[in-house]
C-alpha cells in the first residue's frame, strides 16, 4: 500500500487536479476527502490505466466520462464533443429569448447538452435534438433519459427530417479545416472531427443554418462575426470580449 499524499504527488507530468480528480472516483470520496486523508493507504496502481490515457492526451472529461455543463452532469465519450463553458451562453440566450411554448431545434446536438438544458430550463418548449451520427444520439439518449428530459431524438443532416420549427439552436463545428492541425493534441488526436470542421470555410453549417428562413441562435468561432454581420440581428459576447453567439431573426434573410 503507498499513502495517498505520496500517490498524488507521484504524477508530476500531469496537472495535479486532474490526478485528484481521477483518484477521487478510483476511490469513490470527494476531493476534499484526498487533501484531508493524505496518510491513507491506497493501491499505489489504483489509478495507472487512467494516468496513462491522461499522459497520452485523452481529455480528462473522457476519461472520467462525464463533465459538468450548467449546473448538470452529463455523461461524454469520444463519440461527441465535449461541452464548452462557452456554450453556456448560447443556452442562456435561447432560455431568455425562445418565444414561449416554441418548437426549438438543437441541430448537431452530440452529447444532448443544449438539448436537454434547454428542456430542463424551459418546460414549455417543445425541443427536438438532431445530429446525422447515430453515435452521438445514443450518449444524447442517455444524457436525456437519466436527467429526466422531455426531448425528441431525431437522426438528419441540418434540418432535412425536421419540420414546423420557431427556432434553431446549435453549436456546430466551425472550426476551417487547415486550423485542425494547430489544436491542443487533446482536441485534434481525440473529439470527433465531423463535430469540430464542416468544411474549408468553418462556415458552412452557420451559412446552412442562417439560410433557412428560420429564426437561430448559433455559437460562431473567432474572427467569423464579421463574415455574418450583415446577416444576423445581434451578437453576444462571451466572457473573453469574442463574439461567441449571434441572433437571426431570420424571416426575410434567405
Amino acid at each position: 500500500m503507498t499513502r495517498l499524499a505520496e500517490l498524488r504527488a507521484r504524477h508530476r507530468g500531469i496537472d495535479p487536479r486532474d490526478v485528484d480528480l481521477l483518484l477521487a472516483d478510483a476511490l469513490g470520496r470527494s476531493v476534499a476527502w484526498l487533501f484531508a486523508h493524505g496518510d491513507a493507504g491506497v493501491d499505489e496502481h489504483v489509478i495507472d490505466d487512467q494516468v496513462r490515457r491522461r499522459a497520452a492526451g485523452e481529455p480528462l472529461q473522457y476519461i472520467r466520462g462525464r463533465c459538468d455543463f450548467y449546473g448538470r452532469e452529463f455523461l461524454v465519450d469520444d463519440r461527441v464533443l465535449i461541452p464548452r463553458p462557452e456554450t453556456e451562453l448560447l443556452v442562456e440566450q435561447a432560455v431568455a429569448r425562445a418565444p414561449r411554448g416554441a418548437r426549438v431545434v438543437d441541430v448537431g446536438t452530440g452529447s444532448g447538452c443544449i438539448a436537454v438544458t434547454l428542456a430542463l430550463e424551459r418546460p414549455d418548449l417543445r425541443v427536438v435534438a438532431a445530429d446525422i451520427s447515430a453515435a452521438a444520439l445514443a450518449v444524447a439518449r442517455r444524457n436525456r433519459d437519466r436527467l429526466g428530459a422531455l426531448v425528441a431524438l431525431v437522426a438528419c443532416d441540418l434540418l432535412e427530417a425536421v419540420n414546423d420549427v420557431d427556432l434553431i439552436v446549435s453549436n456546430p463545428p466551425y472550426i476551417p479545416a487547415a486550423d485542425i492541425a494547430t489544436l491542443q493534441t487533446e482536441v485534434r488526436d481525440h473529439e470527433p472531427r465531423s463535430a469540430l470542421t464542416p468544411g474549408p470555410r468553418g462556415t458552412e453549417v452557420i451559412d446552412s443554418l442562417l439560410s433557412s428562413g428560420i429564426p437561430a441562435i448559433i455559437e460562431i468561432g473567432y474572427g467569423q462575426y464579421e463574415a455574418l454581420r450583415g446577416r444576423v440581428d445581434d451578437v453576444v459576447d462571451d466572457l473573453a470580449g469574442i463574439p461567441r453567439v449571434v441572433i437571426s431573426s431570420a424571416h426575410g434573410r434567405k
